[in-house]
């Protein structure tokens, strides 16, 4: 929403003034928050887990993933970034293979890239195609004893390149990861709140029947105040609690951050910031495939909203 926005910066100072404190504590502000963020999700995701950063929100949403399904391994994308900590850096290729390389674990699956990926624009059904890796990934793996937990993807790759999934790919890669046992978690960290335009998260871009098990959410939730959210459903959220061992963050869902939250969430709204995404999106695309007629090197120029790739070319 803008550098040092004045609604965001106000609405810190005011509960910094009146109270910070843990979450054991309860406050209105969490409340109030769960349930303005639940009205931009499908219903089916309705429980709320707040912690401090995107890099916290995704190594919960593999916490909840492998308790809910009792497996344990998990399917990325080719070059995909999921955070710092040392149980993302595993899911990371884009580290990892500069690292220790990849865990048993972890499939790696082709990035869903129609321009420079294993099947393109002129392929008679992309779609399928890259859905299809992931059931051979999974039918390899379950010929080796191995067990799916999830299938964890940014809702549209963006260190892999700013690539957007061909609709209808996620639907059918969850369907082979459900029939495996496994969730499938978007996230939307780079992605979400807005920033498409046409819709308020990136992975409805895929189509109203689309909807993930887990959405994990951080850095534009709290325009660079450190908040993180994940979200899924019931389902999943009362097996993590059959554990008897209780998710606690002692900063999670604090009152500034929640009062944060929630100013980020009016000035998207007050602001028509997705609307806006769109119209200056739509205008920059334009003058980039005006550029890419002049210029060879500019082999593809792709994006949504305010996410736009330029790739080039030799």
């Amino acid at each position: 929403v803008g550098h040092c926005h004045p609604d965001v910066v106000k609405a810190a100072h005011e509960q910094n003034q009146l109270l910070n404190t843990n979450s054991r504590y309860l406050h209105d502000n969490l409340v109030d928050y769960a349930e303005r963020l639940s009205k931009t999700l499908p219903e089916k995701l309705c429980i709320f887990y707040f912690l401090n950063s995107g890099s916290e929100a995704n190594d919960l949403a593999l916490r909840l993933a492998r308790q809910y399904t009792n497996h344990e391994d998990v399917i990325v994308l080719d070059h995909a970034y999921h955070g710092h900590l040392t149980s993302l850096i595993d899911i990371s290729p884009y580290k990892f293979r500069n690292l220790e390389g990849q865990k048993e674990w972890v499939h790696v699956a082709p990035v869903p890239d129609t321009y420079r990926g294993l099947y393109r624009e002129d392929h008679e059904d992309a779609v399928t195609a890259y859905a299809d890796e992931v059931r051979n990934i999974i039918d390899h793996a379950h010929k080796r004893g191995r067990k799916i937990a999830a299938f964890f993807v940014e809702s549209l790759p963006s260190v892999g390149g700013q690539i957007i999934p061909p609709a209808g790919y996620f639907q059918k890669a969850a369907q082979h990861v459900h029939s495996a046992g496994g969730v499938f978690i978007a996230d939307e960290i780079q992605v979400g709140f807005g920033r498409v335009g046409k819709h308020f998260w990136a992975f409805q871009l895929q189509g109203e029947d689309f909807i993930p098990d887990i959405v994990t959410m951080g850095k534009p939730i709290g325009n660079g105040h450190p908040i993180a959210c994940v979200a899924t459903t019931k389902e999943i959220a009362e097996a993590f609690a059959a554990t008897g061992v209780e998710y606690f963050n002692t900063f999670g869902g604090n009152p500034v951050s929640c009062a944060v939250g929630l100013a980020v969430l009016d000035v998207i709204e007050k602001e028509h910031l997705q609307a806006h995404a769109s119209e200056v999106g739509n205008f920059l695309m334009k003058r980039l495939k005006e550029q890419q007629i002049k210029h060879p090197i500019i082999g593809d120029v792709r994006g949504c909203g305010l996410f736009i790739g330029v790739d080039l070319i030799k």
